[in-house]
């Protein structure tokens, strides 16, 4: 079976699936990257940190448009698929490749399972919401990581006979790497205090491709490093951004604010997790910073998992809301939740068994 990658998300899916796959005699996984992420830190680091090999496959798509990325791939995908005819593909998450690589597929007509399927925000401007619509449509398997996912695709009209809750594979991936997190000094090289420091992640267009927008983010953020230390691994697209509207250098001299390189799994989790809060616009960061009763704001308007909004410890917030909700967290500590059904690290187990059952019966 193949097993699909482009980006750092979908590698901390991959990660724990292939090594549980790995454990069933009757089972074999390839790992076919896609390269939509081809910066070391963004991509090949994920690989080290989670134990992996290098991928068996990589299409080497690269960087583009929307559209470009998807007609890389799905033409790049189609033509594997028909030298090697897999008898299922797995897709994890929302990436463009999720869609492009579920298409190529099924127009093949060969068996699809989506891992991460029912998540919405129903938001179309996303473009990741328009990849989990058609992908989830595609797929014969769905593998939903929460009740709430479930319920949204039955409302889509899906048979329930598609679709099986199995968990959130994210925190496979946190309980497996947990012992090199914890060991791991990233947070007291950077002279870190536990607790007295914030962890930062922007990158989404719809927050740093906007010059007035992303200038009223920093504008708060440097505002922010006056009380609380900041701590912000900057993402390519962010940096770039930054660097385009004159915003880089008047960020570089904030005392009490830490930029830093994009990081791989092991360090990012390290100081998230001796981090007081996150402030992000991340998908990921959610769930992790609810299993780890780490409070969350999440500077969008949407979330397509709202379960870490009524069950976790994450808030939507807007770019004016945030300085009153950051200091509202500092003065009110936050009691941890009980993490949502199947936030185990058990996933991955779940998914092989389920494998197992589909191509063995």
């Amino acid at each position: 079976m193949h097993l699909i990658g482009a980006a750092r998300p979908n590698f901390m899916k991959i990660g724990p699936l292939f090594h549980a796959i790995k454990q069933n005699p009757l089972l074999k996984g390839v790992i076919v990257h896609t390269g939509q992420h081809y910066d070391r830190n963004m991509s090949r680091g994920f690989f080290e940190d989670l134990g992996l090999q290098q991928p068996h496959i990589n299409l080497n798509i690269g960087s583009g448009t929307h559209a470009e990325q998807t007609g890389r791939t799905l033409m790049s995908y189609g033509e594997l698929l028909l030298k090697e005819n897999p008898r299922l593909v797995v897709v994890v998450g929302d990436v463009n490749a999720t869609l492009a690589c579920a298409l190529a597929a099924a127009k093949l007509g060969v068996p699809v399972a989506h891992l991460e399927a029912g998540l919405r925000s129903y938001d179309r401007t996303m473009p990741e919401e328009i990849n989990r619509l058609l992908t989830d449509t595609l797929a014969d398997r769905l593998w939903t990581p929460s009740e709430d996912a479930d319920q949204n695709l039955i409302k889509e009209g899906i048979d329930p006979a598609r679709i099986k809750l199995v968990g959130n594979i994210m925190i496979d991936s946190l309980e497996m790497m947990r012992p090199k997190i914890e060991a791991d000094r990233t947070a007291k090289s950077l002279g870190l205090k536990p607790r007295e420091y914030a962890v930062v992640t922007l990158h989404r267009p719809a927050t740093v491709d906007s010059g007035q927008k992303l200038s009223q983010m920093i504008r708060i953020l440097r505002e922010l490093s006056e009380r609380l230390e900041l701590v912000f691994p900057v993402h390519p697209r962010t940096k770039k951004n930054l660097e385009e509207f004159g915003l880089w250098r008047e960020l570089g001299r904030t005392t009490g604010l830490k930029l830093l390189e994009p990081l791989s799994y092991i360090p990012f989790m390290n100081i998230l997790f001796n981090s007081r809060l996150a402030i992000t616009d991340s998908g990921g960061l959610q769930e992790e910073t609810t299993y780890l009763g780490i409070p969350c704001l999440t500077m969008r308007p949407n979330t397509e998992r709202p379960i870490t909004v009524t069950r976790g410890t994450n808030r939507l917030c807007k770019a004016e809301e945030l300085t009153g909700l950051v200091h509202e967290i500092l003065e009110n500590p936050l009691k941890k939740p009980d993490p949502p059904k199947f936030w185990d690290g058990k996933t991955a187990q779940r998914v092989t068994a389920d494998i197992e059952r589909m191509l063995l019966k």
